[in-house]
């Protein structure tokens, strides 16, 4: 009987657990903010990583007004973005080990810093401070031909790794990674 009982009661707290992983997965494919992920395929097979949530322009201000000048920003949406390398990088005059880490981002109208922080897990607009940074690196700033509804972040392929970058409202922020 105890046997039929563990038996039934394992299977139960199966099936809800496969349900509530269903529906958190139905829940962010609903957002306003969708999931979504950049990757650069470097020498050796070795990755870059960004998983993020895309928010939308909206009409709204973005620079300057939804997002401040000055603050730091969690670069996306809902969970923190995510930096994973299977890697030791460059990225700008920084050295990342490979590992997984947390990006943030510091925009202003001519010049925008990107954090890399140690700190892992977080939720949304939780920035660790500074004591977690692994780096503070600069980006550079250009103006895009016309506005770009959905915050992108991509990679652009370079004869020494590739370029991340990020593109929103009539903004792009960049910066150089190379593989060490």
């Amino acid at each position: 009987m105890r046997r039929l009982f563990a038996f039934v009661a394992v299977g139960g707290l199966t099936l809800g657990l496969m349900a509530a992983l269903g529906s958190a997965q139905m829940d962010k494919a609903a957002r306003p903010s969708p999931a979504a992920k950049a990757s650069c395929s470097l020498a050796d097979g070795k990755t870059i990583t960004v998983d993020y949530s895309s928010p939308r322009a909206k009409g709204r201000k973005i620079f300057g007004g939804l997002v401040p000048y000055g603050d730091v920003w969690r670069a996306g949406a809902n969970e923190a973005t995510t930096f994973v390398t299977t890697t030791d990088l460059m990225v700008g005059s920084s050295h990342v080990p490979a590992g997984s880490y947390t990006i943030f981002a510091i925009p202003n109208k001519d010049k925008w810093s990107l954090i890399i922080s140690k700190k892992t897990g977080e939720w949304g607009t939780a920035y660790p401070g500074p004591s977690e940074d692994l780096a503070r690196i600069d980006m550079k700033v250009s103006a895009l031909p016309s506005a770009v509804e959905n915050f992108t972040i991509a990679f652009d392929k370079t004869a020494s790794g590739c370029t991340l970058r990020m593109d929103w409202e009539t903004t792009r922020a960049s910066v150089e990674i190379s593989k060490m």
